[in-house]
């Protein structure tokens, strides 16, 4: 792929090594994967060590107790990792009904589902590492030990999420959090330094067992006691018995490229939707008012029908394959005018995050997302532990007759999507954007600044970026252009500038070279991201 670099103003500068590249939103986690490189490991071993260091450098986004996805290159072959974890067992619509509540909260003990990144670290590091598990853990421990300086954007997201759990202080529930994220009873400061030994001793216990501790060992039995002692629902029983899911990658051609997700549960399918819908719309040009309508009116169709069917694959109401076909894409396609308009769902035919990005002199190559999702989850930490859990449950229904609705051992819909783009069957590369329900759109975004208008990595994340929000209603960011919200508006939709720009996802890319083996990185200017090369 050609690369110009398009009269658009770029925060940054494209990166470029040979030997190997580590991107994400922390340049501690990034030197971590580096380091594992530079030792001897592969891509693949590169991307735990950054993901363990995340844990520590950026617990504003993601834990010990969060959810996993990656899609692995290698040998010329693409792997789908799922370390997403279901409901526990005990759990129910009936018995969440009974206790009072419509809906799963956001915080405390009833949306916390089983955490699948330990395994998937573990799962990872079996079937591709090279270098030892505990090895490859070891710059996170060091990190959590001996602590660092926090990071500008770091320390904005700490310091909010300070605030809004002000209202749980003195809450039982919510105490560790508290003593954890926020020592002395406040949020750390920008270049403060900030430390838990607690962290520490657990991922060495996750090192030494290959996370087995964390499923069968103390940790699962004090995670275990917590809940019982705050009448949570997930138990010790439901660790022992998760396993990670190995699966296919499901894509679609665009424009001669191949661009890959992970299937559902994860909604990597709405930005595929997305694409086809897309082109069959209209010719891309670039900063055009009509350009930008058609991908508004094609992401707002995907994503009304992904929130209405997507869950586990096997309990969708309609087919992955029908979603992805030239039927479908046509069909919806064929709803868009030149007025923006109010999505409904398609009619069934006769339903907070840290992402990374590694790259080895090998050709091995890795997109990895882990989250405890909304910033730090449910505000539940296992005392002395360190282990934040995620709220993944969240995002059940609790009506019985939805596709997602909540039932015991059942995944949810999940928003963390890893991607990667391949054409005429060779790595182009790995990439994601970060940020809940925008990471689709960001996925689109990319793949269309990338594929249409030629833009470098570093360029492609750097576009001012839309999301959609609902109805007619999208957001943009401040830079967005000026004439272009004007004219969209003009068009039906209600554009709102998001003045605190804090939504619009955190992406990294890593694109190779297929003669040379050249590697050439972006990372994002809206977070603290850094490449760090070899």
């Amino acid at each position: 792929m050609d690369y110009l670099y398009h009269p658009f103003p770029s925060k940054r500068q494209t990166v470029f090594s040979k030997k190997g590249m580590v991107a994400t939103s922390q340049p501690l986690a990034s030197q971590a994967g580096l380091d594992i490189l530079q030792k001897g490991g592969n891509a693949i071993d590169a991307a735990i060590a950054t993901a363990a260091t995340l844990t520590v450098v950026e617990p504003t986004s993601n834990g010990i107790g969060g959810d996993a996805f990656a899609l692995v290159w290698v040998k010329d072959q693409l792997h789908g990792l799922n370390a997403s974890g279901p409901a526990p067992e005990s759990i129910s619509i009936e018995a969440l009904k009974e206790r009072g509540h419509d809906k799963i909260p956001v915080h405390g003990v009833l949306p916390i589902t089983v955490p699948g990144v330990p395994a998937g670290w573990a799962a990872l590091s079996e079937r591709f590492g090279k270098l030892p598990f505990a090895e490859v853990l070891e710059p996170a421990i060091r990190y959590a030990e001996e602590g660092y300086p926090l990071t500008p954007v770091l320390g904005k997201f700490w310091k909010r999420a300070h605030a809004q759990f002000m209202k749980y202080e003195g809450e039982k529930e919510f105490a560790e959090w508290f003593k954890t994220f926020a020592p002395g009873g406040k949020a750390p400061e920008i270049g403060e330094m900030w430390s838990s030994e607690a962290h520490a001793s657990t991922l060495r216990k996750i090192a030494e067992t290959k996370s087995r501790a964390f499923y069968e060992g103390e940790l699962a039995d004090k995670i275990d006691q917590f809940m019982k002692e705050h009448e949570g629902y997930l138990t010790k029983e439901d660790l022992a018995k998760f396993e990670v899911e190995w699966v296919d990658p499901i894509s679609t051609n665009y424009k001669g490229y191949d661009v890959w997700e992970i299937p559902p549960n994860g909604q990597g399918l709405v930005a595929l939707t997305a694409l086809n819908i897309y082109n069959h719309l209209c010719e891309p040009v670039w900063q055009s008012a009509e350009t930008m309508h058609c991908q508004l009116e094609a992401m707002k169709l995907a994503f009304t029908d992904g929130q209405a069917f997507i869950t586990e694959s096997e309990e969708m109401p309609i087919s992955v394959e029908h979603l992805l076909s030239e039927q479908y894409a046509k069909t919806r396609a064929a709803k868009v005018g030149s007025e923006a308009h109010e999505p409904a769902p398609y009619e069934l035919p006769g339903s907070g995050t840290v992402y990374l990005a590694a790259a080895d002199e090998e050709g091995n190559m890795i997109s990895y997302i882990q989250s405890n999702y909304m910033g730090f989850g449910s505000g539940v930490v296992i005392p002395d532990t360190g282990i934040a859990l995620q709220n993944r449950g969240h995002d059940f229904k609790l009506d019985p007759e939805h596709p997602n609705a909540l039932k015991p051992g059942k995944r949810t819909y999940h928003t963390i999507i890893p991607g990667f783009l391949t054409k005429e069957g060779k790595a182009v590369g790995p990439f994601g954007v970060m940020g809940g329900y925008m990471q689709p759109q960001g996925h689109f975004q990319l793949v269309t600044n990338t594929i249409d208008f030629l833009l470098n990595p570093q360029a492609a994340l750097d576009v001012p970026r839309w999301q959609w929000i609902e109805g007619k209603t999208v957001r943009v960011e401040p830079e967005f252009p000026n004439h272009l919200a004007q004219a969209l508006e003009r068009k039906g939709h209600k554009i709102e500038v998001d003045v605190d720009g804090g939504s619009f996802g955190r992406g990294q890319a890593i694109w190779r070279d297929p003669e040379t083996g050249v590697l050439r990185g972006g990372t994002e200017a809206r977070t603290d991201g850094a490449i760090a090369v070899w």
